[in-house]
C-alpha cells in the first residue's frame, strides 16, 4: 500500500494486509509460525470519528464504548481470532511482565482486569491472544516454535532503559523453559530516530545503561541541545544481549509519526489521538 511510507529500503520486512477494508501489519518470519497469530493494526477499517479516526482501539480515549468494541470486533474477524480470547495489558511504562493462564482470558475486553501495571506479557495457553497499545513506543514480539509459547511488551523509552525485552526472555525461559536462541522476535512499528527528539536526562540514562560501542548507533546531539534517540537499534541491542539470535530478530522499517495519517501517533497529533494495538496469540 502506497500511502504507508517507510523508513529504509531493501527486502519487505512488514507485510501490509487487508480484508474487509480492514488494514493491519504483520512480519512474514511470524507468519511462518503456523500456530501462531499475530498482526498490528492501522487506523484503517473502523468506525470512530474525527482524531480518533477510525479504528481506534482505546477504552480511555473519548470514544464512544460501541464504537471501540466494533473496531476490536472487525480488527478481530479479519486478523483472525475470537474477542473472548483476547487478554489487555495495562500500561505504565513499567518492566512487569505478567504470565498469562486460563483463568485471564478476556480479561480488558469481555471483563475487568484485576492487575494493574503490566507492561509485558507472556503465554502458553492456546487460544490466547495477548493485545498491548500503542501510539509511538515499541511494541515487541517473541515467539518460541520449541515451547510454543509467546510474549508481547510494550516498550517506550523507559521500557526500553529498563530493558523489558530482555525481562521478557527471562519470564519465557523462567516459566517455560525457552531458551533465547529458540525465540523468534520482531521489532513492531513505532517512533524512528528522525522523529524522536529527546531531552539530555534520557540520554543520560542510556548512556549508563547501554554499552558505549552502542551509542553512536543510538543516539546523537543537535545544535539545539536535545538528542535524536533510535528506538529500534536500542531495542535490538537489548534483544542481543538477551541471547536472541541476530538472525532471530526482524526490525520495522514503518515510522508510526512519518505515517500518522494512517497509523496513530502521540507525537505527531500532540496528543489528540486514539491507540494502535499489536496482537499475539496462540491457535487454537
Amino acid at each position: 500500500m502506497e500511502m504507508i511510507r517507510k523508513c529504509q529500503d531493501g527486502a519487505e520486512v512488514l507485510k501490509i494486509n487487508e480484508k474487509n477494508g480492514v488494514v493491519w501489519l504483520a512480519y512474514p518470519r511470524l507468519e511462518a509460525q503456523d500456530w501462531a497469530v499475530h498482526g498490528f493494526s492501522t487506523r484503517l477499517g473502523g468506525v470512530s470519528k474525527e482524531e480518533l479516526f477510525s479504528m481506534n482501539l482505546s477504552f480511555s480515549r473519548g470514544d464512544r464504548e460501541e464504537n471501540v468494541r466494533e473496531n476490536f470486533e472487525r480488527i478481530a474477524k479479519a486478523i483472525g481470532f475470537s474477542t473472548k480470547d483476547l487478554v489487555f495489558s495495562d500500561q505504565t511504562h513499567t518492566v512487569n511482565v505478567r504470565k498469562i493462564t486460563e483463568q485471564d482470558r478476556g480479561k480488558g475486553f469481555l471483563r475487568p482486569r484485576d492487575y494493574t501495571d503490566v507492561d509485558g506479557m507472556i503465554t502458553d495457553v492456546s487460544g490466547i491472544v495477548l493485545a498491548t497499545f500503542y501510539a509511538d513506543c515499541v511494541p515487541l514480539y517473541f515467539l518460541d516454535p520449541v515451547h510454543r509459547a509467546v510474549g508481547l511488551s510494550h516498550s517506550g523509552w523507559r521500557g526500553t532503559v529498563g530493558k523489558i525485552g530482555k525481562v521478557t526472555v527471562e519470564a519465557m525461559a523462567r516459566e517455560y523453559g525457552s531458551r533465547p536462541e529458540d525465540i523468534i522476535t520482531a521489532i513492531g512499528p513505532s517512533i524512528c530516530q528522525d522523529c524522536y527528539e529527546v531531552s539530555g536526562d534520557v540520554i543520560e540514562l542510556f548512556s549508563e545503561y547501554f554499552s558505549p560501542e552502542d551509542h553512536s548507533r543510538l543516539f546523537y546531539k543537535k545544535e539545539n541541545g536535545k538528542y535524536q534517540l533510535n528506538l529500534w537499534e536500542a531495542n535490538v541491542a537489548v534483544l542481543k544481549e538477551a541471547g536472541i539470535l541476530p538472525e532471530h530478530i526482524s526490525v520495522t522499517d514503518i515510522c508510526t509519526c512519518c505515517n500518522s495519517d494512517v497509523l496513530f501517533s502521540h507525537r505527531a497529533s500532540h496528543g489528540k489521538r486514539g491507540n494502535l494495538a499489536a496482537f499475539l496469540g496462540i491457535r487454537r
